[in-house]
């Protein structure tokens, strides 16, 4: 990604993010009851996710399962940045006013334990529910990226730029996934047991050792946080075999041009966009350059034994 195009994902991010704000403190501030024909501006509480979606649910595995679900969807969005290998810059703008929408949300649910939601489209007999700026960006991000997704999908996946091979060598790539695997593992583990133990004892602090309010507060959370962290780990794994692909595929393609000129069938090395070690380009042509003027130079013309060229002979004559 070019600095010009992150300029304008950061910018699309947290100006999303900063217009949603801005305009829930003016809603919380006017408490507005506006009715303009099928428009309308009503202040409204929505403790679920998108227009109401799981408000049934516990408060805590409400809020703590919404909220964790926009930081792993920011994680995600983080790793998609990075992976994605064209400019498409349509694209990269479009996830990131989708994610500024959700994390919007997520800042609410954090800060109050709900969304503030205040703008109502359509009449009495047909309208959608509440929602807000962060929602309507939602899907204008949604849009963008289906554009995208259907006018650039030659630019986006090209043919010349996909390996046939899924798994290049195996054996090192499964071992860098269980590594990335292991250590999500692990962080989660540590950050399980704190969380687990931090609000077992506000809830004993607070409540008093009550186990049917701890199973209330505790089975909730850890059912949330085992889903969390299985995904977590799933995740995890794709993206280890994405990252091991793109160090093995470059070293792959080198092993087979040095294949290549050993068997006398040379052929010009091009790695895939995204691949690491770009430099073996270079680096192959350098050898190619080099094999090819051992090469001319074997095949110059040798003198017979005793013969001397022609200045030397002239110049023994006029002695």
């Amino acid at each position: 990604m070019k600095k010009k195009d992150l300029y304008w994902v950061l910018l699309s991010l947290f100006g999303v993010i900063a217009v949603d704000q801005i305009s829930k403190q003016i809603a919380l501030e006017m408490n507005p009851k506006i009715h303009w024909d099928f428009f309308h501006l009503v202040l409204h509480f929505n403790k679920g996710a998108m227009l109401g979606l799981f408000s049934d649910l516990p408060p805590v595995l409400r809020i703590v399962s919404l909220s964790t679900g926009g930081a792993f969807l920011l994680f995600s969005f983080v790793i998609f940045q990075y992976l994605l290998p064209t400019r498409s810059v349509k694209l990269r703008v479009g996830m990131s006013i989708l994610i500024g929408g959700i994390l919007g949300n997520v800042i609410d649910r954090i800060l109050w334990g709900h969304v503030v939601d205040f703008i109502i489209v359509g009449s009495q007999s047909l309208s959608t529910g509440v929602f807000n700026i962060a929602d309507l960006l939602q899907w204008f991000g949604y849009g963008l990226m289906g554009h995208a997704l259907v006018i650039d999908q030659d630019n986006l996946w090209p043919k010349d730029n996909l390996r046939k091979q899924a798994w290049i060598n195996p054996k090192f790539q499964l071992r860098y996934c269980y590594i990335l695997v292991t250590c999500g593992l692990g962080f989660s583990l540590i950050s399980g047991v704190f969380s687990y133990t931090f609000l077992r004892f506000v809830v004993i602090d607070l409540m008093g050792n009550n186990t049917k309010l701890l199973d209330q507060f505790l089975i909730p959370f850890l059912v949330t946080f085992s889903s969390v962290s299985l995904a977590f780990t799933a995740f995890l794994f794709m993206v280890g075999k994405q990252l091991s692909h793109r160090i093995v595929g470059p070293v792959y393609a080198f092993e087979k041009f040095i294949d290549s000129y050993i068997d006398g069938h040379p052929y010009k090395l091009r790695l895939r966009k995204g691949d690491e070690f770009p430099e073996l380009e270079e680096l192959a042509e350098k050898i190619a350059n080099e094999l090819r003027v051992n090469d001319e130079v074997k095949t110059l013309p040798i003198l017979p034994t005793g013969l001397e060229p022609e200045g030397a002979l002239n110049e023994e004559l006029s002695s």
